[in-house]
């Protein structure tokens, strides 16, 4: 009987069409992307609208300071504290390219879009 149910229940076997998989806001311990296959709703979705959330408002808030620190009055900073700088604006930016990526995919393409230029609703990843 557990030998049906594993069968039955085995991931390996059972690919999620392209769709259902959204990009998570984190990526694994190696730094590879983590993917969820959800219908948009649940915990886990959740917890990553969440975290998308706070990622694009530390972004905005680290733009804000870099926009200030550029500004003519400002008074220089160290190299330290540029290269830090550098480096917050970088992860951010990553971040938000993240995001970008990860909502653009669950943007549904329009059927009539795909018949209208020939293509279909896969290429248009």
């Amino acid at each position: 009987m557990a030998e049906e149910a594993t069968r039955l229940f085995d991931a390996s076997t059972v690919e999620p069409a392209a769709e259902e998989l959204r990009l998570l806001p984190w990526a694994n311990p190696d730094g590879l992307p983590c993917y969820l296959s959800t219908d948009g709703g649940g915990y886990l979705a959740t917890l990553a609208d969440g975290i998308e959330e706070v990622q694009l408002t530390m972004g905005q808030e680290l733009l804000d300071h870099a926009r200030g620190v550029l500004a003519p009055a400002a008074r220089a900073l160290t190299d330290v504290e540029y290269r830090w700088l550098a480096c917050r604006l970088t992860e951010a930016l990553s971040d938000t390219l993240r995001v970008a990526d990860s909502r653009g995919q669950r943007i549904p393409v329009p059927p009539d879009t795909a018949e209208a230029d020939g293509s279909d609703a896969q290429g248009a990843h």
